[in-house]
């Protein structure tokens, strides 16, 4: 318990530092910057239910034209344990996105995964809370119009460690996807003008 009470704290130590990197990129970067609020569906591998999911999340260039670095934080819920319990999710993530081509984006990250699991019918154990690590992998689709707005389809798969409750002597697969479209808001940060208004 004290080993994985460490290792929580040490990712979550990573994902702070990740998120003032981004902060310090978005107030100095040449390249715009962007805030997306999303909505969208999620489901986990443990269920055949699909939820609503919402986030909000900054993103910045890093190298113009081919890397964009993301904080992604987002609320999720959804039924486990064959409906035995819901699932309250927060995630806070942080992801490298190659960008190439304008339009496309693809990569990968690391989250930290605040979770709640509220125990179903009357006779429910306590609510159990902890905090997991995890991976992800996905990609997107860009829409521009205009020069300070786009539509943002964005598309992940996350791979968490299976979750093993003391309520429940049962373990379940945390693993879940999401997909999301977001409203992308663009500024342009250190006074420069946007690339596509130069031109």
């Amino acid at each position: 318990m004290r080993i994985d009470n460490n290792r929580n704290l040490f990712l979550a130590l990573i994902t702070g530092t990740l998120a003032a990197l981004l902060t310090c990129a978005a107030v100095k970067a040449h390249a715009a910057t962007e805030i997306i609020p999303s909505v969208g569906l999620t489901r986990t591998t443990d269920s055949d239910e699909t939820k609503s999911i919402y986030g909000l999340a900054l993103r910045t260039s890093m190298i113009p034209s081919v890397v964009d670095l993301e904080l992604k934080g987002q609320y999720r819920n959804s039924l486990v344990l064959g409906g035995a319990a819901r699932e309250h999710q927060w995630p806070v993530t942080a992801s490298l996105w190659l960008t190439p081509l304008r339009v496309l984006y693809a990569g990968a990250g690391v989250g930290w995964y605040h979770t709640t699991l509220d125990y179903q019918g009357p006779t429910a154990p306590p609510t159990d809370t902890f905090e997991k690590f995890g991976v992800h992998a996905g990609g997107g689709l860009r829409v521009p119009f205009g020069s300070s707005m786009a539509l943002d389809l964005n598309g992940r798969y996350v791979w968490l460690e299976d979750q093993e409750t003391a309520s429940i002597p049962q373990k379940f697969n945390p693993d879940f996807w999401d997909a999301s479209l977001g409203l992308a808001f663009r500024f342009s940060g250190g006074g420069h003008h946007d690339e596509n208004k130069s031109n």
